[in-house]
């Protein structure tokens, strides 16, 4: 019988330090996230008035506060080792809380367009008054424009560090809040453009930055529900921005395809939130594949990537082509 030490492996069950440091900084920077929106959230409430695109702005900082929240849930929840009951572990949390937040950003973004649209259609005619501040009188829009300047430029900063966080932990929900935040500026620029525009007189100019923010708000979330339920539904995995198959699945199987006892071989990946849970099919040259080389070759894959979570190798006569990616069996790939 094998000792303890010699029990075979079939994937990590923690995360490496280099992924478990920028998984704890990461929850630092989404708390630094949250405190920012409390704040920005109530110095737009203040200023608010009667623009649609102050309003979609506000709605929009509302709903930042989705990703964040999502990513610090899951990121607790993967802490969970596997059980009888969840015996592939708690890593699909990661894709529920990207598509929670993706479905509220459709929804929001869906009713923003309306909205807007409708007051455009209206010929609505927003006004903008004046405000008494330490016994001076100005205009609001003033401090409109002064909250979208303030607000604009630390969700930059912060998209552009949780983006690499996002990179290195493989995590598609800490990327879709750092697309978020990289766009934030478009977002203030936009209400900027429109409360101005209402000072010179273009009373359409305010419903078209509203229009232009609240369509902003609906492609994110389009877009990130199509990568959520991909994800769920087991499509083929793809790398932490969903532009490319992930590249691991390749690798694999060029790897395994070299071994001189292998006569082909193909995977088929499934991305579970961090990592990855991976068949592979090897049809050997000859009926007599050892136990040792199947192991062997096992440990090299899973040696591979830290995303390797639960990697098994079926040997097999021949590839059964009709469900693995990149066979044709008359039919095109989705």
């Amino acid at each position: 019988m094998k000792s303890v030490a010699e029990k075979p492996r079939f994937g990590h069950t923690e995360l490496p330090e280099e992924q478990s440091q920028a998984l704890r900084k990461a929850v630092k920077f989404e708390w630094i996230t949250i405190g920012y929106l409390t704040v920005s959230t109530i110095i737009v409430f203040l200023v608010l008035g009667n623009s649609q695109a102050m309003k979609a702005a506000w709605i929009e900082d509302l709903l930042s506060f989705l990703p964040p929240i999502s990513f610090l849930v899951a990121a607790h929840v993967i802490k969970r080792p596997p059980s009888t009951k969840h015996p592939y572990g708690y890593h699909r949390a990661v894709g529920i809380a990207h598509l929670v937040a993706a479905v509220a950003l459709c929804v929001v973004g869906a009713y923003l367009v309306a909205d807007s649209g409708l007051g455009l259609l209206k010929a609505e005619h927003p006004t903008i008054g004046g405000i008494t501040l330490f016994g001076q009188t100005f205009w609001l829009g003033w401090l409109m424009m002064a909250a979208m300047a303030l607000t604009a430029g630390p969700p930059v900063y912060l998209g552009l560090v949780k983006m690499k966080l996002a990179r290195s932990l493989h995590d598609k929900v800490l990327y879709a809040d750092a697309d978020m935040n990289k766009a934030d500026w478009m977002t203030a620029a936009a209400a900027g453009v429109g409360i101005a525009g209402i000072g010179m007189g273009l009373w359409w100019a305010d419903a078209v930055a509203a229009l232009i923010i609240s369509v902003s708000i609906l492609r994110d979330g389009v877009r990130n529900i199509r990568g959520a339920v991909g994800g769920l539904a087991d499509a083929r995995a793809m790398t932490y921005d969903d532009a490319h198959p992930h590249p691991l699945t390749g690798d694999i199987d060029d790897y395994l395809s070299s071994l001189h006892w292998v006569s082909e071989a193909r995977s088929r990946t499934r991305d579970e939130g961090h990592v990855f849970h991976i068949e592979s099919f090897v049809v050997p040259k000859s009926q007599d594949a050892t136990i040792k080389q199947l192991e062997d070759a096992r440990n090299a894959c899973i040696e591979m990537d830290w995303k390797v979570q639960d990697m098994v190798i079926i040997p097999v006569g021949e590839l059964p082509d009709e469900f693995l990616p990149g066979q044709t069996t008359g039919g095109e790939e989705d």
